[in-house]
């Protein structure tokens, strides 16, 4: 995959797609080797390949740079988990697999409830969806949740007196991450994996056709 052909709105969406279940990379991969790009054209490629590959080890690192920011303010840690929530909430396949996860739970205790709490049907025309089947948590849309989480998070940061620490702590992280991305140099395990999430993604458009 020729990454220097990918666009940002290209690499959100897969992001946003892609099963982030997949554990971390090991650290000795993950601080392998570095070199410095030979040119722009690489640099790019080279960050949107690394932000790709090891989405789920900076997603890490990031929460843990905003924990050690706040570990004497115990509220701006809840805040910081909310935040992640709030955020990983954006992703399609953790949005689902937390609704299940909950759905299932409540189904122990109130099976009634958590009827109520299976996301609405698609109306399907001629065998195909008739439209695209928007993501839901717990039966409601996914943006109620991101809305809630997010204000909660703030209004929790605003207590806490932590927004101009976690405003430094999250300038670090992204620092850290474009760093990192910037001079790892991507190996054929990433290149691989790559190509094995393109198939994934063509098989399931063909799928649901």
């Amino acid at each position: 995959m020729d990454w220097g052909n990918v666009t940002a709105e290209d690499l959100i969406d897969a992001l946003r797609e892609v099963d982030w279940s997949s554990p971390p990379r090991p650290l000795p991969e993950f601080f392998s080797r570095f070199t410095v790009p030979r040119s722009y054209a690489k640099w790019n490629s080279r960050l949107k390949c690394n932000l790709y590959y090891y989405r789920t080890n900076y997603f890490i690192m990031i929460i843990l740079i905003l924990g050690l920011g706040f570990l004497r303010r115990p509220l701006a840690i809840v805040a910081a988990l909310l935040t992640a929530l709030s955020i990983a909430f954006l992703n399609d396949s953790f949005a689902g697999t937390f609704s299940e996860k909950v759905t299932r739970t409540v189904r122990q205790f109130s099976p009634h409830l958590a009827a109520k709490m299976r996301p609405p049907l698609t109306p399907v025309i001629r065998g195909r969806p008739s439209a695209k089947r928007a993501i839901h948590i717990c039966g409601r849309p996914r943006w109620v949740f991101v809305l809630i989480f997010s204000a909660v998070s703030f209004f929790l940061w605003y207590v806490s007196c932590g927004l101009i620490t976690v405003s430094w702590a999250l300038a670090v992280g992204l620092l850290g991450t474009i760093i990192h991305a910037s001079f790892r140099t991507p190996n054929l395990k990433a290149r691989l994996n790559t190509f094995r999430e393109e198939f994934r993604a063509v098989w399931r458009n063909y799928s649901e056709l």
